[in-house]
């Protein structure tokens, strides 16, 4: 199915959450942001949990999507249609090029920490440098959840706590 043939989906429901039913679904998505601009297509065994690491790594960005289901996981199936998608589009989105780890990586907190705690790690032991990624992780972590508030959002999210000693955000 093209692209230009689905239907814009909102990526919220009025509750403020992800459509629960996309759980366990296998398939091709694409994400758009507010104005309807392509930001990103990817594919998944399980759509719902892969929408919600977008949201929480670009809640800025993540306002409608379509998408494309298939019955049984096939990697070719869905790299195709994901390709096919991209290709339709006539240009790759930035968060399949220059912005890709903002989309399909843990959050790094290093480089968006404060100046004191770029000094407190810099100058600490391991143990040391482990509680400043922990505390900056924390306090990037109240951000994202104040931003999601703020749109609306009202699914809980639960961040990987043996993560964030590493200074990395990604749901559990």
């Amino acid at each position: 199915m093209s692209l230009a043939s689905l239907e814009y989906l909102a990526y919220l429901d009025d509750t403020g959450c992800i459509k629960e039913d996309l759980q366990k679904k296998i398939g091709v998505y694409a994400i758009f942001n507010q104005e309807k601009e392509l930001q990103f297509v990817g594919y998944s065994r399980d759509i719902y949990l892969s929408l919600q690491q977008h949201l929480v790594r670009q809640p800025q960005n993540c306002y409608w999507l379509k998408l494309q289901t298939i019955a049984r996981p096939n990697r070719t199936i869905l790299e195709e249609t994901r390709q096919a998608w991209i290709t339709e589009h006539g240009e790759v989105p930035t968060g399949n090029a220059a912005s890709e780890t903002s989309w399909t990586q843990p959050i790094d907190v290093k480089p968006v920490m404060t100046e004191e705690e770029k000094a407190q790690y810099l100058a600490g032991g391991e143990l040391e440098q482990s509680k400043t990624l922990k505390k900056a992780a924390r306090r990037i972590e109240t951000t994202i959840k104040q931003q999601l508030r703020d749109r609306g959002v009202t699914m809980d999210f639960r961040f990987n706590p043996k993560l964030k000693e590493k200074g990395l955000l990604d749901l559990k």
